[in-house]
């Protein structure tokens, strides 16, 4: 089924996932963070459709995708991304995911191998979210914090654009937003409802991809770019977990946004690397 600007494939009865396909030339497949939509890929998208086939997906439940009770989860997430690129006849693809999206492109290598795949470039995400050893690994946040914002915050819709906005503020931009910049990232996750999102960020809490991260930096190329507020523990982290992959440092979680001319040659010139 076609939109106005993209495309709708079901990836199972009822449940249909909202694609933007622009461009032609080796595909290049963007994956949004927890409950945020196509719209934060805007410069990639403007930027590689020039040279690349250019695919951004709405994940089941967010943006213009199906919102449903079920799947919520990256388990089914991966599942997922299967389904459409096979639906689209993509192979021989580079996967860009962006925080939670990483755990869908981790959770479609555990199930379907990295055959399909030319290169992986992971933004600000480590494998597994939460340790014992939080003072050493690379981890989502500290486990208190992340707790709060679970049984605090993601109960009801004004929880959940307190969270957005102080995490949009404080962790995803190192600038000052403005006002009309902050509602719009608040409104792309709201697109998601707050139940689901609780959905979501659990099961993003509780995934471990330390094996998949491994084993595919292992067998194809592989970039990590890292917000500055972590760089150091990541970098330590990874270069142990995953020491045939590159990392790069760029600016807080959504850099790809504030700084996307950097972000996207920072891209290009690994994917040039790696032809």
């Amino acid at each position: 089924m076609e939109s106005l600007n993209g495309t709708y494939i079901e990836v199972e009865p009822g449940i249909e996932l909202y694609v933007q396909d622009v461009g032609t030339g080796d595909p290049i497949v963007f994956i949004p963070g927890f409950t945020f939509t196509t719209a934060v890929f805007a410069e990639q998208i403007k930027h590689f459709s020039k040279t690349n086939r250019t695919i951004v997906l709405d994940p089941r439940s967010h943006g213009r995708s199906t919102m449903t009770v079920h799947g919520n989860d990256y388990v089914t997430h991966g599942t997922d991304l299967k389904k459409v690129l096979d639906a689209l006849n993509i192979t021989d693809v580079t996967l860009v995911g962006w925080s939670f999206g990483c755990l869908t492109a981790w959770e479609y290598i555990r199930q379907s191998g990295t055959s399909q795949i030319k290169s992986l470039v992971l933004i600000d995400m480590p494998p597994k979210s939460l340790s014992l050893q939080q003072d050493q690994d690379w981890v989502e946040g500290p486990l208190d914090d992340l707790a709060v914002a679970y049984t605090n915050y993601l109960r009801n819709p004004k929880g959940q654009r307190e969270f957005i906005s102080a995490y949009a503020t404080g962790v995803m931009v190192q600038r000052e937003l403005k006002e009309e910049e902050l509602t719009w990232l608040v409104e792309q996750s709201l697109k998601t409802p707050y139940y689901i999102a609780a959905n979501l960020f659990s099961s993003g809490l509780f995934s471990d991809y330390r094996e998949e991260a491994t084993r595919s930096s292992e067998s194809v190329p592989t970039l990590f770019i890292v917000a500055e507020h972590w760089s150091q523990t990541a970098i330590t982290y990874l270069s142990k977990l995953t020491p045939n992959a590159t990392v790069e440092v760029l600016g807080g979680h959504l850099m790809f946004w504030e700084y996307s001319q950097t972000f996207n040659e920072m891209v290009e010139q690994f994917l040039d690397k790696n032809k």
